[in-house]
């Protein structure tokens, strides 16, 4: 679809939902910080460094995204999927310290379901208090460890890493297909403002976590939280069961 096409997409559910009730929150990624916890068992088995070699990197600190820097390469293996390439920037100056990083950050990539990881292909590590990031058509997720240090201080490092693997796994997939949007005139409520205002661009991550909490930690949440999501998004609820199996 054309950058038009999604403009146009968006703009007639935004118009369709105009004089929906306020969503029951604001953004997913803080729902819970229980939904995925630091111990729970992870794919990762290891980090290999391999060398240092010249990439692309997009730093939020800077916006460029056409910057190519020498970063240090390490492969990331997990014992049910695809390896992933994390490229570390060089300002994290010796090979243990971005072995380290990588090692962090691959552990938590491995608790996520393996449908969020089917195309996940690499991974950036840079300094810095940014926003991560998902990005589906090199199949990155950028990671800023200044945030993710605030992540993990409120307990939803992992919760966040769900909201960006949607976007490099599930969106492409699923954001405009035919069903979601049906599912979400037939809900016709969004699970959160940042949803709601983004209908097409956030939607899937914003929903697919609450979904997660529902179906699989239904435990780790409060039964108001739970009863508020059935009610809210029943149909993607139903849509992800049919097409975005997880398994046990």
């Amino acid at each position: 679809m054309t950058r038009w096409g999604v403009v146009l997409v968006a703009s007639v559910l935004l118009a369709s939902f105009a004089t929906l009730a306020t969503p029951p929150f604001y953004g997913t990624i803080g729902i819970d910080p229980d939904i995925i916890l630091p111990t729970d068992p992870s794919a990762f088995l290891q980090v290999s460094y391999v060398r240092r070699d010249a990439r692309t990197l997009f730093d939020r600190r800077t916006g460029l995204s056409d910057r190519i820097e020498r970063v240090h390469i390490l492969i990331a293996t997990f014992d049910d999927g695809d390896d992933i390439e994390f490229r570390v920037h060089p300002e994290f100056a010796a090979e243990a310290s971005a072995e380290a990083a990588a090692a962090r950050y691959a552990y938590v990539i491995g608790q996520l379901p393996y449908v969020l990881r089917r195309r996940l292909r690499s991974v950036a590590v840079l300094m810095g208090v940014q926003p991560f990031g998902g990005d589906a058509r090199h199949g990155e997720i950028l990671i800023h460890t200044g945030q993710a240090r605030q992540y993990e201080n409120e307990g939803i490092l992992e919760e966040t890493l769900v909201h960006e693997a949607c976007h490099v796994s599930l969106d492409v997939l699923h954001a405009r297909a035919g069903g979601w949007i049906a599912a979400q005139q037939a809900d016709g409520e969004f699970i959160s403002i940042y949803a709601r205002d983004h209908p097409v661009r956030e939607d899937v991550a914003e929903s697919f976590l609450p979904y997660y909490a529902v179906r699989y930690r239904s435990d780790r949440i409060s039964a108001e939280m739970l009863r508020s999501i059935e009610e809210t998004i029943p149909h993607r609820i139903a849509y992800f069961d049919e097409h975005v199996p997880l398994g046990p």
